[in-house]
């Protein structure tokens, strides 16, 4: 008797739980549809529609490129500073997007999270897919401009672009997932969360290069600042649409961070450690979300 009873409860799971990311696997059409929905909410109502994601990013580019570059004399210190500047801060603005909505994700679904059970981490990472909806349109003018200024890639740049991609989205899918619990029960994570992605564009060689930071910074701090998965991100995308754009490398003192390759390391076991932590702090309290929402 005992044993039929334990094979009838093999059969059961907790309620409200799931297998985390794994399930996203078998829930491939839920987060289609989750997509789509969130793409309709955020643009209800608009005549343009997604057609504003080209628009912005090329209105961004054009000023970058006129008003910084030519008339504030950036290329001058720069040569293609609008190339430097735009490859560097859409990857910065892909992981601020999606940094943001995951954090909000379980709140901004809080009707289904009440209403039916399916897997939490579908909220989170079809904000992701969203991101890199309005990822596209940025990287496809980037490339338009590159092309224009002369670029040539080659294979390691190529690579570049992924592997930057990668640790972008590891931090912002890992980092959302663990304020995307804590905002069920806090709403401060909202606000701390908007406090970070207002100074990362500062934190990482967007506007500036990283020698600059080398010499206003202690050695040991210097090391830090470029372990952050952000600041190898970007200097990846330069390395992938910036540098390749036919610029004269001797007098522009051109040459990657020293020991970049360890950085780089550093960086992909940061990603990991903060997807396993949010995956973690996710699961432990999504049994939670429906009743505290």
């Amino acid at each position: 008797m005992s044993n039929k009873v334990d094979k009838l409860r093999a059969g059961f799971y907790q309620p409200g739980r799931s297998k985390g990311l794994l399930d996203l696997f078998k829930h491939s059409y839920l987060l289609s549809l989750l997509r789509k929905k969130e793409v309709k909410v955020r643009y209800r109502g608009s005549f343009l529609g997604l057609i504003w994601t080209y628009i912005k990013p090329l209105t961004t580019f054009f000023i970058y490129y006129y008003f910084v570059g030519r008339i504030m004399g950036a290329d001058r210190a720069n040569e293609h500073y609008a190339i430097y500047l735009f490859s560097g801060l859409i990857s910065i603005q892909f992981f601020n997007e999606t940094f943001r909505n995951c954090t909000k994700s379980i709140r901004d679904n809080a009707a289904l999270v009440r209403k039916i059970y399916l897997p939490r981490e579908l909220f989170p990472i079809a904000t992701w897919r969203v991101a890199i909806t309005h990822f596209y349109p940025q990287l496809f003018i980037l490339l338009v401009a590159s092309i224009i200024q002369g670029w040539y890639p080659g294979f390691l740049h190529i690579l570049a672009v992924l592997l930057g991609f990668i640790l972008l989205s590891g931090l912002a899918i890992g980092a959302g997932m663990l304020f995307a619990a804590m905002n069920v029960f806090y709403r401060d994570a909202e606000n701390l969360v908007e406090l970070i992605t207002m100074i990362t564009t500062w934190f990482s060689p967007i506007l500036y290069k990283w020698s600059m930071i080398e010499q206003h910074m202690p050695l040991w701090l210097f090391k830090v600042y470029m372990c952050n998965p952000l600041t190898c991100a970007a200097e990846l995308f330069h390395y992938a649409f910036w540098w390749p754009t036919n610029i004269d490398f001797t007098n522009y003192g051109l040459s990657l961070p020293p020991h970049f390759g360890f950085d780089i390391c550093i960086s992909i076991i940061i990603v990991i450690l903060m997807m396993v932590i949010g995956q973690l702090a996710f699961r432990k309290f999504e049994g939670r979300f429906a009743q505290e929402l």
